[in-house]
């Protein structure tokens, strides 16, 4: 099943070039961040990934300092830290 979900991932790299793939919220992109945890945990977490990213991985986020720090809030109320948001993201907020 784990090659399965990457033949999926390697067909979307081919076949999707990367200037009209969405920005992705995050610095690492969610096809790389799922074809990672796949391949270091497993099928599973790989799923589990991949239902992360497309539940938060959306236009329907916020961007706030907390803590005196700066996060970003997705629309499923998950908190992100500065330091894994996409660096494009955080410059279009300022």
């Amino acid at each position: 099943m784990k090659f399965f979900l990457f033949i999926l991932i390697k067909m979307y790299w081919l076949l999707i070039p990367e200037h009209k793939r969405r920005k992705c919220l995050f610095k690492k992109s969610c096809s790389n961040y799922v074809y990672d945890k796949t391949k270091s945990e497993g099928f599973i977490s790989g799923l589990k990934a991949l239902r992360f990213r497309i539940d938060n991985c959306n236009p329907n986020y916020s961007i706030m300092e907390l803590d005196k720090e700066i996060v970003l809030i997705t629309k499923m109320n998950n908190i992100i830290n500065k330091k894994e948001i996409n660096q494009s993201i955080l410059n279009n907020q300022q």
